[in-house]
């Protein structure tokens, strides 16, 4: 198996090792921001599918430990990016991805913690002579993403004008946005890269999708933001890993300032035993938390129905599917 050298090992690491008999490995290693020009991570092994968790928090409220829900997914030689939420840019140059390397995007639900870093997106990865976009900025995601993509260029028509037209002269090409309205079924399909939409359960937010990715006999699922969802548990089915949002009802219930407004919002999630019931029911290879507080709580409460191979949520934890999971840690 393909190893990425590390700057710093975990003895949790031997613990884990020893569990799952060599088929789930964790290591940390060093995400220092990146210069500019310096060569990214290593290239993704063939054969294999690569899953970065840019941000794993959940809401609006600013979080400076977890940043906005995105993730992206590596394989075939493309990047597909599920969500964009604060700080996803921030998150690519972090992991030394440059942004204008990411042209696809697949988004789960149009609540703003979920879109708002689009604009910079966007933006920032078009300009540049060398590494800005060349090809279109491509969107999918649920009714409402086409209207909000042509309100979005409209909002920087100025801008785009300026930079296209006058003054930097940057890719016209690059600049053009191609998006979708998508219904449940396989969305894209290129080179074996394959990606299938799912409905899930995020009412009153309708409709509201999870994803699934294929590539060459490897997989993941993400549930986007859904309470417990048999519809996901169909489609997730056979996952090598499963990418599940989670709610701490109890620590939700105490930080509240307003009861009846926490009461609807975790009502429109899944808890942490809840998603235990669902990880054991798909049972996929890993089983890992995004768009969920990162803390002992949710693993506790997990555990009560879920005894597999168990990842929390992690800004920049990376994942490479193969025949092995390569699970690898930041030291950020």
């Amino acid at each position: 198996m393909h190893k990425r050298s590390v700057a710093v090992s975990v003895v949790a690491c031997i613990a884990l090792l020893a569990v799952y008999s060599g088929s789930f490995n964790t290591t940390a290693a060093s995400q220092s921001v990146p210069a500019q020009g310096l060569v990214g991570p290593p290239a993704v092994p063939p054969d294999t599918l690569r899953v970065t968790l840019l941000g794993t928090g959940g809401g609006p409220p600013v979080n400076l430990r977890q940043f906005g829900a995105s993730t992206l997914v590596e394989a075939g030689g493309k990047r597909l990016l599920f969500d964009c939420g604060r700080g996803t840019t921030i998150r690519l140059t972090q992991a030394g991805i440059p942004i204008g390397s990411v042209s696809r995007l697949f988004l789960t639900h149009l609540h703003s913690d979920h879109v708002v870093q689009i604009p910079d997106l966007f933006l920032a990865g078009w300009v540049g002579t060398a590494a800005g976009r060349k090809v279109p900025f491509e969107v999918w995601g649920p009714d409402g993403t086409r209207d909000m993509m042509t309100a979005l260029e409209r909002a920087f028509a100025f801008d785009i004008h300026i930079r296209r037209d006058v003054d930097e002269k940057f890719s016209a090409e690059g600049i053009k946005m191609q998006s979708h309205d998508i219904k449940e079924g396989v969305i894209f399909d290129e080179d074996g890269v394959r990606v299938t939409a799912f409905l899930v359960d995020h009412a009153p937010i309708t409709p509201a999708f999870g994803y699934r990715v294929d590539y060459r006999g490897r997989s993941v699922a993400l549930s986007g933001d859904t309470r417990v969802s048999e519809n996901l548990v169909k489609f997730a089915t056979g996952v090598d890993v499963l990418i599940h949002e989670a709610i701490d009802p109890v620590a939700s219930r105490a930080a509240s300032t307003n009861l009846a407004v926490t009461e609807l919002v975790i009502a429109h999630h899944t808890t942490a035993e809840q998603a235990g019931e669902v990880f054991a029911r798909v049972k996929p290879r890993l089983a890992v938390y995004s768009h969920a507080p990162n803390s002992e709580a949710i693993i506790t409460q997990t555990r009560k129905n879920y005894s597999g191979a168990l990842q929390g949520a992690e800004d920049l934890l990376t994942i490479d599917i193969g025949e092995q999971i390569d699970v690898r840690h930041s030291a950020q």
